[in-house]
């Protein structure tokens, strides 16, 4: 009998990817304290993809601890710029500066998930996409922001490339679920493999 699986996460486009690959789940997102994780990890010289995945197992492990019975499922996404971590921007002129120190660069979105089952980890994945932004102007830069900065506040790097953000790039290479914050293609695999999704 199928597991029932729990997100634990309160993104909106993680909730609307499984939703629309038909997979039942709820939704608890799970309140870890992300910076002072980050932090301290940064401070053992830990690479950005580490992170991500110990974010990820973090929040999994904190949901499965009260819903032993579940499946739990916890993502996290960081930005790998030449070795340097990106987080959310927390203001516009932030935002500004992000985009700024990408244009004309190549850089890394880093996509973690976790499934933690009666509070153990049962799978892991880290998906990466590399992409390369091109040499767009001040007055752009400044402008997309203004226009999109109630969207682009809640994601690394400061744009959405499901939306406006696409015109910042030259070249993307990797799957394009990864970019969302999902390695949907992986967990499904794992899961019809488990067999809480149908052959």
């Amino acid at each position: 009998m199928p597991h029932p699986l729990i997100l634990a996460s309160g993104s909106d486009v993680r909730a609307q990817l499984l939703r629309q690959a038909c997979v039942s789940f709820t939704a608890q997102p799970a309140r870890v304290d992300e910076d002072m994780i980050r932090d301290a990890m940064l401070a053992e010289a830990a690479s950005p993809r580490d992170i991500a995945d110990t974010l990820a197992e973090m929040k999994a492990r904190k949901i499965s601890d009260k819903n032993p019975n579940a499946l739990v499922l916890g993502c996290d996404q960081v930005l790998d710029h030449n070795g340097d971590m990106m987080s959310k921007p927390e203001t516009p002129e932030d935002a500004e500066a992000q985009l700024t120190s990408l244009r004309n660069d190549r850089h890394s979105l880093l996509s973690a998930a976790v499934l933690y089952e009666a509070g153990k980890p049962v799978w892991r994945h880290v998906g990466q996409v590399r992409l390369r932004m091109r040499n767009a102007s001040d007055a752009y830069i400044k402008g997309y922001v203004a226009r999109n900065w109630e969207s682009i506040r809640h994601s690394v790097g400061a744009y959405k490339l499901e939306e406006e953000g696409v015109r910042l790039f030259t070249r993307i290479e990797g799957d394009y679920f990864n970019v969302l914050g999902l390695p949907l293609l992986e967990l499904l695999a794992y899961l019809t493999l488990r067999g809480d999704l149908e052959q």
